[in-house]
């Protein structure tokens, strides 16, 4: 396992790291797969993580039972990983209301990770308007003066809430959904995002399973996105490597992306991810011919809007 500095965190963080959202809900492309494992399934996995040199695990109050079953699994092992969970922002209320719901949230995350300490609270989903509020800043920055937290990181979807954080210039980390189909974030956002020495955690590296051999069961509706795959795993079985690794690589070959996250709840695709951080064959070569394939409607690189 290879290691990069987590911006100015200073934190030196796995490139592969575990996202753990398939520990506490059912997840995915519905393929027969995609079903929560159960608690001894995931305890199992968690373990596995750390024993292969995963160091970062990135979880959220959002994510069902997944704080839970992390702080049971792996409250002996604290010390051995950073720990990144997110708060959601709860609409239509005023600052203070919006500053108590923020600590309850952070109370119930420390309570569930059995954990005295968040090392990286995310503001889930954050928008534009949300980041700029200072109620919320302010909170979050209350919240590591009192030892809670560490350090302040947003999840964010487009561009326009991203440049916000980078903006900010509060936040120390930015997570962002980036891979070979989505690549909208490589003008302005990565860019301004390392200048800022801002980490920056890539989720969706698989867009959810499209990159993988489950884009084979998307419904006709997503046909452009499963005709994109195809020609992309064409590229990589070309070149001998499978479309996983080449997606992997892929991200991380970008100087600004400290870490790639898998989100699995099965060990054998864990530990076959951690081998696609190593460089692959001709790996410019690929990412070049890779580049050549798009998707014209932006709209379906935005898996909260499809429909299965």
């Amino acid at each position: 396992m290879q290691y990069r500095r987590l911006g100015r965190t200073g934190l030196q963080v796995s490139e592969i790291a575990l996202g753990t959202v398939e520990l506490g809900l059912d997840y995915g492309i519905p393929s027969g797969d995609h079903l929560r494992p159960s608690y001894a399934e995931a305890e199992a996995l968690l373990h596995r993580a750390l024993d292969l040199g995963i160091n970062y695990i990135d979880t959220a109050r959002a994510y069902g039972e997944s704080e839970a079953v992390i702080g049971r699994a792996l409250c002996g092992r604290r010390r051995a990983f950073v720990l990144a969970s997110k708060v959601v922002l709860p609409p239509g209320v005023d600052d203070d209301q919006l500053r108590q719901s923020i600590v309850d949230s952070v109370s119930a995350s420390l309570k569930a990770l059995r954990t005295d300490t968040i090392d990286l609270l995310q503001v889930h989903s954050a928008t534009a308007e949300q980041i700029r509020r200072g109620a919320v800043t302010a909170a979050l920055e209350d919240l590591r003066r009192a030892g809670l937290i560490r350090y302040l990181g947003a999840t964010t979807y487009g561009e326009e809430a991203a440049l916000a954080v980078i903006e900010d210039g509060r936040f120390d980390c930015l997570q962002v959904a980036y891979n070979l189909l989505d690549r909208r974030l490589e003008q302005h956002v990565l860019p301004l995002a390392q200048q800022a020495d801002i980490g920056v955690v890539v989720r969706s590296v698989l867009l959810k399973g499209v990159l993988t051999h489950r884009a084979g069961a998307l419904p006709d509706a997503l046909e452009e996105l499963r005709s994109a795959a195809a020609r992309l795993d064409a590229i990589a079985a070309a070149e001998g490597v499978s479309l996983p690794a080449l997606a992997y690589r892929f991200v991380l070959d970008h100087a600004a992306v400290s870490a790639a996250l898998v989100g699995t709840a099965h060990i054998a695709e864990l530990e076959l991810a951690c081998s696609y951080a190593e460089l692959l064959p001709a790996a410019q070569r690929l990412f070049e011919r890779a580049r050549a394939v798009s998707v014209h409607d932006v709209r379906l690189l935005d898996p909260s809007a499809w429909s299965i």
